[in-house]
């Protein structure tokens, strides 16, 4: 997968409504991104923000959908690393399969979290596992991207407004052009 391929799926799917939010797939990741270049995050990071839900354009994309099913957990942040590796750092990848865990742990962690979700990330929250335990919520502190992917996780919480103003996806395909490894 290349820069471009990423770019030509976020075109092509990306106008579908993501999951139960009321902005597009497109309109969220690049929201996300945004966020995180507007709160000073390294490059990676932004690419993160930008990529963590490409899982669910490539499910859709595989299954002939548009809608990923809501009746299970598909497992999204992991569907994107096999075809990204090699393109991008870990610095990129981590948090992007981290992202879920990581509002996992700020359900368990963070009091007044779980009721800050949306009703859409409340159900998937369920599909995913729920809350982490004690010793799940230690496990994911220890990681090396888990303070990275709990920021991602923030601005992904934030990414689900109509109608915000973002730059367009090519000044993100220009900066992931230049965090490619190539």
């Amino acid at each position: 997968m290349t820069v471009d391929d990423i770019a030509e799926l976020m075109q092509r799917r990306g106008a579908a409504q993501y999951g139960r939010e009321a902005v597009s797939q497109l309109e969220h990741a690049l929201q996300c991104a945004h966020l995180a270049e507007t709160a000073g995050e390294p490059d990676e990071l932004v690419a993160a923000a930008l990529l963590h839900d490409l899982g669910h354009l490539l499910a859709a994309e595989k299954e002939q959908s548009v809608e990923p099913a809501s009746d299970r957990d598909d497992l999204h942040q992991f569907i994107p690393l096999p075809l990204l590796r090699g393109l991008f750092a870990e610095a990129v990848l981590a948090p992007i399969g981290l992202h879920v865990d990581a509002k996992r742990w700020l359900c368990a962690q963070e009091p007044g979290y779980f009721e800050s979700l949306s009703p859409a990330s409340v159900h998937s929250l369920a599909l995913q596992g729920g809350p982490f335990t004690p010793e799940q919520a230690q496990a994911f502190e220890e990681q090396p991207h888990a303070q990275a992917a709990i920021r991602l996780r923030r601005y992904d919480d934030w990414a689900k407004v109509p109608g915000v103003a973002t730059p367009a996806l090519a000044h993100y395909a220009s900066l992931m052009r230049r965090l490619a490894l190539r």
